[in-house]
């Protein structure tokens, strides 16, 4: 029998009730311009050439209030610089301020504003006051946006649409139920837009009967290959069976494994809305025999088998805290840990002392915030990602749960403050 979780549901009213989000500022519209673009094939496609004419390397500083760009023209068989350019945010005038250099050394200065999330206009002069060039910006989705540039008569002088293309090289995941409501719509749109923002890999929660999102465990797969990433974990569900139900929840559970192998899945793990009901130890090496033979079953079909936590495991039953209870009384072998580090901070433990009493038994981390990842100053992630006595764990998932902008801003977001701030 297949099994939701209320907790997902949760997950899900939550998202629905906050997706309403929109960007208001000029300095959050402009910060959609951040990043690693590269020129596509053809101003009506977004495929990429091999070796784009085009790459443009935008850099964040000052708190996201500014950038620093830098464009490059692949010449000669190399790239070659043809124009910095410093742009920010002027909250005098609430207006975005550029001064830039071309290649010919001509200096010119711009401004504008975003007239919608989305459509950006910036009207170039010389250093001697003289028209130089008028730009318009339309985002078209996060990471595709095509410029256009005008003479004084407001002739067209050329387009060029730029295709984000950030680094992969620091291997961080993302748990779709970030972006469930866009995946449910559009997987095709969504998990394109993940590859192009820097995700390497994700993980899912939508298994339902030998599917995932509708999909064959080979066409997701092959899916989520195809927009650049790796379908590398997946979180599945079935409660604990009754005394007389054992053989038949281990046989669903072979059949589910047998799933994500074919998904090409390197890790599965579960959680469990049921602990409020606990009282017991008894009941708990209850739950540690079933983890511990999902585990095996894992172990013996090539994948890892991890426990996900929320905030109940952090509850005392007979004295002893849950949590603990399950890292002490399952099998290393078999069954690691997936520390959602929000829910243990909402348990009211510190993350930080669990990784150093059991520096081997966490395969992975949820990364989540209070508001976007970072915001709410509430986590004190340095420490986390910078303690001398363990490391981060080599599946890091950022996951969005509150949402100050629109999930698909919001992600991007969370990727950035884990490419540049934590995982230096």
């Amino acid at each position: 029998m297949r099994v939701i979780t209320s907790i997902i549901l949760i997950f899900l009213f939550s998202q629905g009730c906050l997706a309403q989000h929109s960007i208001e500022s000029q300095s959050d519209r402009l910060h959609q311009y951040s990043g690693h673009w590269v020129s596509s094939a053809h101003i009506d496609t977004d495929k990429v050439d091999t070796f784009p004419a085009i790459k443009m390397n935008n850099i964040s500083l000052m708190d996201n209030q500014s950038m620093q760009v830098e464009v490059l023209q692949y010449q000669n068989g190399e790239y070659q610089p043809i124009l910095t350019e410093l742009i920010g945010y002027d909250s005098k005038s609430d207006q975005v301020i550029a001064l830039g250099q071309n290649q010919e050394g001509v200096i010119f200065k711009g401004k504008g504003r975003f007239t919608s999330e989305n459509k950006w206009k910036m009207l170039d002069v010389d250093m001697l006051g003289n028209f130089y060039l008028a730009v318009e910006f339309d985002f078209q989705t996060p990471t595709n946006v095509l410029l256009e540039g005008f003479d004084e008569s407001g002739k067209s002088l050329w387009q060029t649409r730029y295709i984000k293309s950030n680094p992969k090289d620091k291997n961080i995941g993302v748990q779709l139920v970030s972006v469930h409501k866009e995946m449910q719509k559009d997987p095709v749109a969504t998990l394109r837009e993940l590859g192009r923002m820097g995700y390497s890999y994700v993980e899912t929660f939508v298994y339902d009967d030998g599917t995932f999102y509708g999909m064959s465990p080979t066409d997701f797969r092959n899916l989520v290959e195809a927009s650049g990433m790796q379908f590398l974990g997946s979180m599945t569900f079935h409660d604990l069976p009754a005394s007389d139900d054992w053989s038949r929840a281990l046989k669903w559970w072979s059949k589910t494994i047998d799933d994500h192998v074919a998904a090409g899945v390197q890790y599965l793990t579960t959680s469990n809305n049921q602990l409020k009901t606990v009282t017991t130890k008894a009941e708990l090496k209850r739950y540690s025999d079933y983890y511990n033979a999902i585990g095996e079953l894992c172990r013996k079909k090539g994948i890892s088998f991890a426990f996900h936590n929320h905030a109940d495991e952090f509850n005392r039953v007979e004295g002893v805290r849950i949590y603990d209870y399950f890292l002490e009384n399952t099998n290393p072998e078999y069954v690691s840990f997936q520390a959602d580090i929000y829910w243990m901070h909402v348990g009211g433990v510190k993350p930080v002392e669990y990784f150093k009493k059991h520096p081997n038994r966490f395969l992975s981390w949820h990364i989540k915030d209070y508001k976007e990842l970072g915001a709410s100053g509430k986590i004190n992630w340095e420490e986390l990602f910078n303690h001398p006595e363990f490391d981060a764990p080599k599946y890091r998932v950022a996951e969005v749960e509150d949402y100050s902008y629109p999930p698909m801003y919001s992600v991007q977001l969370a990727w950035e403050y884990l490419y540049y701030q934590m995982l230096k």
